[in-house]
């Protein structure tokens, strides 16, 4: 093939490929098959899966998708080509057909994903106009980052740690149920059992939702070696699938239509001869088609696309996953790949005419992501206030509320492992019922319930972070000693809002805090040390750790988290009935200040010379000791104050937080003079029924001469909370020595 460099071609080619270093000549019958788009202005995919014009342009999408990946990532020699490479017929084949809501599990994917946004013109919403503009901008800051994430115009979902993508899919079929969401998955992440485990058991809950479609990248390859299924034989893959429910099961193979002679398992089709290269696109673009009429025809299905990581473009294999400094575009092997892949200069412009009609518009513009949802309003949340001189469960306060918002909006989805029973917030139950296919009043189990209880937290994070990320209210409750099993995906979820150009609501979790009253169960119930996370990222600047101290004030830490928008809201409390210490208004009050007074030594208390003691505790059940303490201090001739952190990030100076980057910013802080109300004294002691990263904030900015903490050290078992805490030096008797040492 002759090549030409973009300096000596004569030809005009589009704008937008300015950049672009390398064209090559026309493709066999390029005057018959790509002298118009296929997709005609006034359409929204091409007509007809068997038509060998649109075959022929669906192959013209895959190189210039190739190419650009290619070019983009050596431009940088950095990012992740190989992975895409495989992909291209099935992603340009599906932009074809007009399925444009397109999330993926693969991250290393990044950079095909950046350069379909780019094909369709939706990348000139962020001042990206023309390739050198792209190269320019990847891999930088306010720029095209490595992974996916929720800031670039029209890509649904972020990308990062595998195993997450299909949680997105499934959420937005969910949601809109007249919209096809391909998820593609690599094969090097089917390591992660969970990704069809979840696919089954929502389908399994959901059997009316099929039109989400899991693409395969069957490439042989993960990232530094072998995929653990590069052994399987398509028959094997094939059961695999159908073995996890997958009614309709379409792989397209590229061996069989090899004529190049290649002896492996895996091939690469770009080595065919141009006949077959247009027969294996062809049987792509037939086989997306298929599987899309069924999935939205009711059918659970999944496509597979097999072929060879790597191409199409620099090498193949592993080897071609990711680029390092050497991989330069005046690097030969890259300049080779680019040479191969090249287009004729007016091959671009067929391609950006199929990829901005495809879908009906760019995916900026048309994508489910890029609108923000209407959200059923709701009315004020009816709650009970309980007495100062009464106990109640904090738990089982929430889960009132939460059947409220449930039957007003039947969107809402609860997700819970454990079961809500075990929580003491059966009352969901009660009035959302279990989604199951056994219908079972005695355990609240109906069809159409509301709660998705898969016994796996990360199909339980995922889906209710996905719903919140697609624009939907959801709730995720679970133990505190489990949650860090579905944690990382609220994680991304929760950078992905904070990066978002729409009002989302905030993904809100609630976590019963066991550690100090699952004695029994021992060490496996007892990992408070979670909270250290949320502590670390309240400096995102859109993490809300929320502590309410009692039935009441969980209430209004609810009201508080469903209000808001495009955070993560992360409520601990107990399941154990709890002295009530504040009225609703003081409570509400104290989760939109940050802390508040529960109690402070009357001004007839004598005070002698010993001082103030006070403390800063974060929790509800801790208060027990906490109190005690500040009984056998008193009679010693202190005087004590007992400040409730409700809301720690609130009490962090304003630089401390990453606040202003973030999307729906919240720049309420408490000012010093209010701190210094709360927190000054001789003696301030922090105590935490968990670690200490909650109390960060106050130990930073507190003026008190001298300070100590007291939380959580490790689990045990034992017959009760008193002898947990005991156990971990979390006692009246252990806070009253540290404070007369102080």
């Amino acid at each position: 093939m002759k090549i030409n460099t973009a300096e000596q071609i004569t030809a005009t080619y589009p704008a937008f490929a300015e950049g672009i270093q390398y064209f090559g000549d026309f493709w066999p019958d390029f005057d018959q098959y790509a002298d118009l788009a296929v997709i005609a202005e006034d359409q929204n995919a091409i007509a007809d899966a068997a038509d060998d014009k649109a075959a022929y342009q669906t192959l013209l999408g895959a190189d210039a998708l190739r190419y650009l990946t290619l070019q983009v990532t050596g431009s940088k020699g950095s990012g992740h080509p190989g992975g895409f490479a495989s992909s291209a017929e099935a992603h340009a084949a599906l932009m074809m057909l007009g399925h444009t809501n397109i999330v993926t599990e693969v991250g290393h994917h990044a950079p095909g994903f950046y350069s379909a946004m780019f094909l369709d013109s939706s990348l000139e919403e962020m001042g990206i106009h023309t390739v050198s503009d792209m190269m320019q901008r990847f891999r930088e800051k306010h720029g095209l980052l490595g992974h996916l994430s929720g800031a670039i115009p029209g890509l649904l979902a972020p990308a990062g740690p595998l195993g997450q993508g299909q949680h997105f899919a499934m959420a937005g079929a969910f949601l809109h149920r007249d919209k096809l969401f391909p998820v593609t998955i690599g094969d090097g992440g089917m390591g992660e059992p969970y990704v069809l485990n979840a696919m089954m058991h929502f389908h399994t809950a959901y059997p009316e939702v099929t039109n989400f479609l899991p693409t395969l990248i069957w490439n042989g390859y993960s990232q530094e070696h072998h995929s653990m299924v590069s052994l399987h034989s398509n028959e094997q893959m094939i059961d695999y699938w159908t073995g996890h429910g997958f009614e309709e099961v379409i792989l397209i193979d590229a061996k069989a239509y090899d004529d190049s002679g290649q002896e492996t398992e895996f091939v690469d089709s770009s080595r065919f001869s141009f006949a077959q290269r247009l027969a294996f696109a062809k049987a792509v673009l037939q086989g997306i088609d298929r599987a899309a009429k069924s999935a939205m025809g009711g059918k659970l299905t999944a496509f597979i696309i097999k072929q060879l990581k790597g191409t199409g473009v620099h090498t193949v294999g592993a080897k071609s996953h990711n680029l390092y400094p050497a991989d330069t575009l005046d690097a030969q092997h890259i300049i080779d790949g680019l040479i191969r892949r090249a287009l004729p200069a007016q091959a671009w412009q067929i391609v950006r005419d199929n990829f901005t009609r495809a879908g009906g518009g760019p995916a900026v513009r048309t994508v489910v992501t890029e609108h923000e949802m209407e959200l059923t309003p709701l009315p004020k949340l009816q709650m009970q206030e309980f007495a100062k001189d009464e106990k109640a469960v904090p738990s089982t306060a929430m889960g009132a509320l939460v059947g409220q918002i449930g039957q007003v909006d039947r969107r809402f989805v609860v997700t819970n492992a454990d079961g809500n029973e075990a929580s003491a917030m059966k009352n969901i139950n009660d009035v959302l019922k279990i989604r199951h296919p056994t219908e079972d009043p005695l355990y609240n189990q109906n069809p159409n319930g509301q709660v998705y209880e898969p016994l796996n937290e990360d199909a339980c994070a995922g889906f209710a972070a996905g719903l919140a990320l697609f624009g939907s209210r959801a709730l995720w409750l679970s133990y505190e000693s489990f949650a860090i099993n579905g944690w990382p995906i609220v994680q991304t979820v929760a950078q992905a809002m904070a990066e978002l150009r729409r009002k989302t609501p905030s993904i809100v979790t609630m976590f019963t805090a066991g550690a100090l009253e699952q004695g029994r169960n021992g060490w496996t119930h007892q990992r408070p040390e979670i909270e250290n996370y949320f502590g670390a990222m309240m400096r995102n600047g859109n993490t809300f750790p929320l502590f309410p101290c009692d039935a009441n004030s969980m209430q209004t830490a609810y009201e508080y988290a469903t209000d808001s928008y495009n955070k993560a809201m992360v409520i601990i409390a107990s399941k154990s009935p709890l002295p009530v210490y504040l009225s609703l208004e003081e409570s509400r009050k104290a989760v939109e200040d940050g802390a508040t007074i529960l109690y402070e030594s009357g001004p007839d208390q004598t005070r002698g010379d010993k001082g103030t003691v006070v403390f800063a505790a974060t929790g509800d059940m801790v208060f027990l000791p906490v109190f005690e303490a500040k009984t056998r201090l008193e009679a010693d001739g202190y005087q004590v104050r007992i400040v409730a952190v409700v809301n720690p990030r609130a009490l962090y100076r304003p630089g401390d937080l990453a606040w202003d980057t973030v999307a729906q910013p919240d720049n309420r802080f408490m000012d010093d003079d209010h701190f210094n109300a709360l927190f000054d004294g001789d003696i301030l002691l922090g105590v935490s029924g968990g670690p200490s990263a909650s109390l960060e904030p106050v130990m930073l900015r507190t003026r008190a001469p001298a300070r100590d903490m007291i939380c959580w050290k490790r689990g045990e078992t034992t017959a009760s909370p008193a002898e947990i805490m005991n156990y971990n030096g979390i006692t009246a008797k252990a806070m009253c020595e540290r404070a007369k040492a102080l």
